[in-house]
């Protein structure tokens, strides 16, 4: 009698075969899936959106004043909102950038294999610290500190206009102490990623710059950082994000006003995120419509910014070693 079952190679490779099938949907339906998710936000977004700006008196993008009381004339705008949300994540970024790019050199390329595995631990640990922990301690610590740094900027910057204070001595609840926030806030985010990049380079790009009689700076110069940029801009970009929609610190930290002032020392200023937080509860109606047009709009700059990033990327891609 023969034997009608399948040679051995033959039932792996239909296998094999099938789970590729199988692998290539599952991830072509995930795909699908997330941008279905997106379209709805969006879509549900856009519709509440419309319903506001219908109701409003003012102009929504140039509007100072945020007024949504039942029984008063709507008036409501982003200028402020959006003014404040640019500028505290553009602190944050100017801050945090430069600093987790040196520490994560350091961690991969100078410390200690101890040293640099507790960093990593350290690092780790504070990019899962909840934000309203660094909001209470910004609240508590940060802020009183801010005094002297402000008093300090405003003697040797203040000719820069934004670093001068027109309220000498002021608390320091504004848009500048809210970008240092950040900029802690997503310290280790942007160097936990930057990390992983730079141990990811291969080791023969560096030890060929090692033979040419390079120093450990010119490879991290020539080799290192060429390979990483694209991923150094990722990293950038997903900190950026966390500043842009940060809630709760921003809230607890900030002293709120829609007054429009360069003075980013001085305290007030508001930011979309921050917004929406603290008057969602007690917003009806077209209140409420008011404030998700606000994220609509935050919404629309997170997607801009982020496909900024991505033309960076691809314009740098093949001078970046990514594909090596």
């Amino acid at each position: 009698m023969s034997d009608a079952r399948p040679a051995p190679g033959k039932r792996q490779a239909g296998k094999v075969r099938i789970g590729d099938r199988l692998f290539a949907g599952s991830s072509r339906g995930s795909g699908i899936v997330l941008l279905v998710v997106m379209a709805a936000i969006a879509v549900f977004l856009t519709i509440r959106s419309v319903n506001a700006i219908s109701h409003d008196q003012g102009n929504f993008l140039t509007t100072f004043e945020w007024n949504t009381q039942e029984g008063a004339p709507l008036s409501f705008g982003i200028a402020v909102l959006a003014f404040g949300t640019i500028v505290s994540a553009l602190v944050a970024m100017i801050i945090a950038v430069p600093v987790a790019i040196g520490v994560a050199l350091f961690i991969s390329h100078y410390a200690p294999r101890r040293m640099a595995q507790a960093l990593g631990y350290v690092i780790d640990l504070l990019a899962a610290v909840p934000s309203i922990v660094y909001g209470l301690w910004g609240a508590l610590f940060l802020v009183p500190h801010m005094l002297g740094v402000n008093a300090w900027l405003n003697q040797y910057f203040g000719w820069t206009y934004l670093f001068g204070q027109s309220q000498p001595g002021a608390q320091p609840r504004s848009l500048f102490s809210v970008g240092v926030l950040l900029a802690i806030m997503i310290l280790p985010i942007i160097t936990a990623v930057s990390r992983e990049i730079f141990l990811q380079v291969p080791k023969m790009y560096e030890e060929a710059a090692l033979a040419l009689g390079a120093t450990r700076w010119e490879v991290i110069r020539t080799s290192v950082l060429p390979f990483a940029r694209s991923g150094i801009i990722s990293a950038s970009m997903l900190g950026l994000g966390r500043a842009l929609g940060e809630t709760m610190a921003v809230a607890t930290v900030l002293s709120p006003s829609l007054l429009l002032s360069f003075h980013i020392t001085d305290p007030g200023g508001s930011t979309i995120a921050q917004n929406i937080a603290t008057q969602f509860g007690e917003s009806q109606g077209v209140g409420r419509d008011a404030l998700i047009a606000s994220g609509l709009v935050l919404f629309i700059i997170t997607l801009l910014v982020n496909g900024g990033a991505r033309l960076i990327i691809a314009r740098r891609k093949e001078y970046s070693g990514a594909n090596a």
